[in-house]
Formats: C-alpha cells, sequence, structure tokens
C-alpha cells in the first residue's frame, strides 16, 4: 500500500460523528511498552535498534485487527512522506524526527498504529471518533494482550511498566480526548478554562500534540499520571465526569453566543465564509482557524437548530465535494475534509511534487474556493 492510497479522504476517526461529536473529535489511547532484555533506545546501538525492530515488526503485522495493515519504514522515508504521517496522527514529531532503524505499522482504516522504536521500544495507539475512549481502551487492551503472548514486555511488580521517560511509568497508558472549543475562545473564556484544566493536572496540547498549539481552536486533553492508577478507572474518570464537564463549558459558550453575542458569532462566521471564497492566497494556519468558525455554525445549526443570518447563509451552501450530504448541503465532514487534505503535506503528496510556500497557498485556496463556491440555486 502507497501513502497516496489514503492521502485524498479523512480517516474514520476524523469524520465528524460518534458521541458527542459536535465538541469531541476524537478519542485517542496510547500504551508505552519495551521489551525485556533490552535497553532503552537512549542506550541502544543501531544494531540492537534493527533487532527490537525486526522483533516487534513481525509480531505486530501478524496479528489479526480485524483490518488489513502495512508496515512503513520510518527512517528510509522522505520528509514529505514523514510530516504527512504526522499530520495524519499516525507517527509523532518525536518519531518522524528521531534517529536510527524505526517504522510503523498501520491499519488500513488507521483506527491503530504501532510505532516501533519511537522513545519507547513500541507505542500502540487506538483513535475513534466522538468521545469513545471505552470503546478504545477495550481494543487495545485486546492487542496489547496479543503481542504480550509472543513477547515479554519489561515490567516490575512494584512499578508496572517500565518506559524510558518516568512519566509513563506504570500503566503506560496516555488518555486524550481532541476537543473544538471555538464558543469559548469567542467569549474570552479558553483562559480559565485552560488554566482550570491544569489544576486538574491534566496536560493541554494543540492539534499536533507535544510542541504544538491550539490550531484551529483545537485541544488534545490528556492524563499525566500512570502510575498508582488502574488504566479502567483513568478512563471512567475522563468519560463520566471530565469530558462531560468541558463539553458543558463549551456548550454554555454557545448558548451565551446565541442569547447575547450573536453579532460576535455572525461576524466571525460571515467572515470566515468570505475570505475562505474568494481567498487567492491562504495559509495553513489561516485556513484552520477559519474553518473552525464554519464546523461551529454547521454543529450550532445541527445539534442546537441554531438560526441566525450568518448560520442560514452558511447552511445555504452546498458541499462541491463527494463527501456533502445526500442532500447536496455542506457537511461537517465536507470541513474536515478541507481541514485535512489543505495541510502542507497532504496538498503536496495530492499534487505529486513539493510546492514552496506561495504555491502551497495559492492550490489551498483554489481547493477551497471550489468546495465553497456553489450557493444553492435562487438564494
Amino acid at each position: 500500500m502507497k501513502l497516496s492510497d489514503i492521502s485524498n479522504d479523512i480517516n474514520d476517526w476524523f469524520s465528524g460523528s460518534g458521541p458527542l461529536a459536535d465538541i469531541v473529535v476524537s478519542s485517542r489511547i496510547r500504551l508505552a511498552r519495551n521489551l525485556a532484555g533490552h535497553r532503552f533506545l537512549h542506550s541502544c546501538p543501531a544494531e540492537e535498534k534493527s533487532e527490537i525492530l525486526e522483533r516487534l515488526k513481525a509480531v505486530v503485522v501478524s496479528l489479526d485487527l480485524g483490518d488489513e495493515a502495512f508496515y512503513f519504514s520510518v527512517d528510509q522515508a522522505p520528509v514529505l512522506s514523514r510530516n504527512f504521517l504526522v499530520e495524519r496522527h499516525l507517527i509523532s514529531r518525536h518519531h518522524a524526527m528521531a534517529k536510527g532503524p524505526r517504522g510503523v505499522v498501520i491499519a488500513r482504516r488507521e483506527f491503530f498504529t504501532a510505532m516501533i522504536n519511537e522513545e519507547d521500544h513500541l507505542r500502540l495507539q487506538v483513535l475513534k471518533p466522538g468521545c469513545q475512549l471505552s470503546a478504545c481502551l477495550d481494543q487495545i487492551d485486546r492487542i496489547d494482550d496479543e503481542i504480550e503472548k509472543q513477547v515479554d514486555y519489561a515490567f516490575n511488580p512494584r512499578f508496572g511498566y517500565l518506559t524510558a521517560c518516568p512519566t509513563n511509568l506504570g500503566t503506560g497508558i496516555r488518555v486524550s480526548v481532541m476537543l473544538h472549543m471555538p464558543a469559548l475562545k469567542m467569549t474570552g473564556q479558553i483562559e480559565k478554562f485552560l488554566a482550570a484544566a491544569k489544576d486538574m493536572n491534566l496536560a493541554v496540547r494543540g492539534l499536533f500534540g507535544e510542541g504544538s498549539e491550539a490550531t484551529s481552536d483545537l485541544y488534545q486533553i490528556s492524563n499525566q499520571v500512570t502510575l498508582g492508577v488502574s488504566e479502567r478507572s483513568i478512563v471512567s474518570d475522563f468519560e463520566g465526569a471530565i469530558i462531560p464537564e468541558m463539553v458543558e463549558y463549551e456548550k454554555i459558550a454557545r448558548r451565551q453566543l446565541l442569547a447575547k453575542q450573536v453579532d460576535i458569532l455572525d461576524d466571525k462566521i460571515s467572515r470566515a465564509t468570505a475570505l475562505l471564497q474568494n481567498a487567492h492566497l491562504i495559509s495553513s494556519q489561516e485556513a484552520l482557524s477559519l474553518l473552525s468558525h464554519l464546523r461551529l455554525g454547521l454543529n450550532m445549526r445541527e445539534h442546537m437548530q441554531a438560526s441566525t443570518p450568518a448560520i442560514d447563509r452558511l447552511c445555504a451552501l452546498k458541499g462541491r465535494t463527494e463527501a456533502a450530504d445526500p442532500d447536496g448541503g455542506l457537511s461537517i465532514r465536507t470541513i474536515n475534509r478541507l481541514f485535512m487534505l489543505t495541510l502542507p503535506a497532504h496538498l503536496q503528496l495530492n499534487y505529486g511534487k513539493s510546492l514552496d510556500a506561495v504555491h502551497r497557498d495559492a492550490l489551498r485556496a483554489k481547493i477551497i474556493r471550489q468546495a465553497l463556491h456553489q450557493p444553492t440555486q435562487g438564494s
């Protein structure tokens, strides 16, 4: 399988479906594991890294995932291909930029990846759309158990799974949800929300994880404590308390916009629509920010039955892509496609060659104009 086989569409976890999908974009669970009898990677010579890679690659590729799986050699890939995998959240930025033998096993539908020789010997992750952390945990537990039947993990009866970084010691689990929070930002409450999240000992990261900014009002919220707690209790806390509370904050802000600040809401949506329909050069950062406002308007119509002049005009647009709603209207899936397919590496991979920044901005603007500039007949 080639990367171009998946580069023309979005993956399942970014489809805009699933529980609480108007605010919770996706759920992810990641496990960090290391092989017993081997050094951590920072102390490994290249020969030992190659031995670890070949051992884990053979095991993971042989698993029955219920989907076709393929292996991709990260260390031998060009920079563009590695950046593409980062944009699709199939590998981490650390894995893309690391040195030495390393690779990734990817399920065709992209709900599962296994990064080999990232920070730890093995990083497993399962992703699903919407709020589905329990389902993620069930699936990754089954996969982890199948792997553990074939290899011995580094495990200590007192400390649990041993990891390269002490912050992952114990369960080795990282529970993450990606939240879309534009209303909190519009109402000036986002900093208060982020401070509250940090007070709850949660990590707050941007669209591409550690070290990235919260582009397009998307925030990744994850646990920081992995020692002395069970995987189930972490997931239960997230699903039963933390996520519902955060979702309610954003819903209250959206209701506030409709009740008291509709001019601010309509101005954001109207400006975003006009710029995206008419710009001839647009950067990735600007496109993501403007598309966020369109996503907000469509979700407020679908989930709150909101009707304002700007939302009504937005919903009257037709989506000029194969992912448009069956009735021809602009859909969240269409917006999510524009989110992902106009990222720099996606643009260049689908265009077939490297482009400088100006040509990327021009191509991005053209794709978005074509997708949005089709008013309903008679409007």
